[in-house]
This record gives structure tokens, sequence and C-alpha cells, in this order.
């Protein structure tokens, strides 16, 4: 009873449950309350004890611990579009991502991953497709992402319009906006709404390779029939065009002698996988640094005077 007290002193409204195995860490889940506007959240308060034979030297430890708890608690909105919580990361804001996808979205899936791992300091709020069907669109709604149908089409008639897409992604407060195997032109209201906040990512070492009908395997084809001898993904800019905004990170790999279209592709996409969450942690970290020609780097985490 003494160390049910000692711990309710720290936290308001605490429930400290029964002690029943001193032996084991003891955990406690702090309670919270919820309205239809706001969720007030008590983050978990644990306490690691060694070896005690009884509740009398239980509440000693706990005594000799007591500086070490902490309670804190935050107010989130839930109106289901934006969110109040300020989540810092050496005094960087946490970022809200939408990502557009037009297929199985394996490259939407490895940066969402990287949010959830706490590898890139964001969150994808929403996604974006032209295909409601697809994969992507799919995992996003698995996992409680809201999906946006753009553009409106005959196949897809609930589609939004370019102006009321740039609304949608105001009210989730995106900051940036990352095009993952997105295969139509993003329109130009979206691209003046968000300058040098879009990214692209495509399957060759751009310009070579790239414009309009250079997409998927098409690509690959491209590659091997041309004699290449290395490719890779490239992480680029939007501008109004397909394939020619500012290029931000490539990386390398080798066109081998026999290599099928399915090869390489396969070879890029796992480079693309890695080359994407590192780019978008440094977006979201904010180490993107434009040259005064207007070269976009990337500033290095570990040496801040360094770019590549």
């Amino acid at each position: 009873m003494e160390a049910q007290s000692l711990l309710s002193g720290f936290c308001s409204n605490s429930l400290i449950p029964s002690i029943q195995n001193p032996k084991k860490p003891l955990p406690l889940t702090l309670p919270y309350s919820s309205s239809s506007l706001h969720v007030q959240s008590l983050k978990w308060v644990s306490i690691k004890t060694h070896h005690f034979l009884a509740h009398q030297r239980l509440t000693s430890q706990i005594v000799s611990f007591k500086k070490k708890l902490h309670c804190t608690s935050s107010v989130e909105k839930v109106d289901g579009i934006t969110s109040d919580r300020e989540d810092l990361k050496n005094g960087v804001r946490r970022k809200n991502l939408v990502v557009f996808v037009s297929g199985g979205g394996s490259n939407f899936r490895s940066i969402h991953q990287a949010t959830l791992g706490g590898s890139v300091h964001g969150d994808i709020v929403v996604l974006v497709t032209n295909k409601h069907g697809c994969g992507g669109a799919g995992y996003a709604r698995d996992n409680g992402i809201p999906v946006i149908l753009f553009p409106k089409t005959k196949d897809e008639p609930e589609g939004l319009s370019s102006n009321d897409l740039v609304t949608a992604l105001r009210r989730y407060n995106v900051d940036f906006i990352l095009l993952a195997g997105y295969l139509k032109l993003i329109p130009i209201e979206l691209v003046r709404a968000y300058p040098r906040s879009i990214l692209n990512i495509h399957p060759s070492l751009l310009p070579a390779f790239g414009g309009k009908g250079y997409y998927g395997m098409k690509v690959h084809k491209a590659v091997i029939a041309s004699g290449a001898r290395y490719s890779g993904p490239t992480i680029h800019f939007v501008d109004e065009q397909y394939d020619t905004g500012r290029i931000l990170s490539q990386r390398v790999v080798p066109v081998l002698a026999n290599d099928t279209a399915d090869e390489l592709a396969a070879r890029v996409l796992c480079e693309e996988h890695q080359l994407y969450v590192e780019v978008a942690a440094a977006l979201c970290e904010e180490r993107i640094i434009w040259r005064e020609d207007g070269v976009p780097l990337i500033q290095s985490k570990e040496n801040p005077n360094e770019y590549r």
C-alpha cells in the first residue's frame, strides 16, 4: 500500500495494479479520457525492479528511484484530419507526408514502415491513387491510411479535380508529396501549391531513359537494348513535365551481360527501397540544402559540413 500511495503522488488519477510477482518489472498502464474533439493520453511509465523478496523491499526500491519517474501527457485533435501534437526531433517538427501510387506501392510500404520504425521523422497521413483497387490502396486501407482518388475519369468517377485535390491536401496539413510509381502527370495546380516539396522516383539514371512513355519495364528493356553498363534509381524534384525536375539523389547498379528486364528491375527496385527511405528521412529532418545555382543537395546527418 505504501508503494501504491507513493506512485499515486507522481501521476494524478493513476491506477496502480496489485503486485503479484515482485521479481518482474512492474508496468504501469496509465488511463486516458476522450471526448469528440480531444484525446488525452499518458505515456507508459516503467519501473525496473531487481530481485525483491517482499513488499517492504519493493517499496524502498521505488523510493530510491522516485526521481526517475516522469508523467507526460499530450493533447491531440481527433477530427480525422489534423493533429496539434508537436513531436520534435532535434528541434524539427514531425512532417506530414502524402504518397501517390498507381500499383502495388512497394516504395510506399517501405517508407511507411520507416515512419513506424522511427527512421523517417514523419507520418503518411493520406494516400493518393488513380486506381482505387491497386495494391498500394489496399495496403493503405489495411493500415488505416485514408485514400483519395485522383484524377476524376470515366473509370474513376469519384476522383477529385486538381483544385479539389489541393484543397484536400491542405486539410491534411501535408508538408511533402512523394510520388512512388504514380503514372499520371502531376497537375500544374499541385506543382505551384507545393514548390520544392514534391519528389518522384524513377527507375533509371536520369536524364537517360526518362520522359513520357518511360515507366516500369519499358525503362529496363530500353536500358538493356541500349547496351548501357549501368542503371539505377533517381529521386528528383517534380516540375510541370515528366522526369525533368532537379535531381536530388541517385544509386548505381550494374547491368550484367545476360540480364533480363525482370532481373534488372529487381536489382534496381532493391536500391529504390533503401534510397527513398534515406531521402525521405533527410527531407523530414530538413537536411535538403539548395545551392545558389538551384541544385539540391543532401546534408550529412553525421557531419553537417558534408553534402551529397
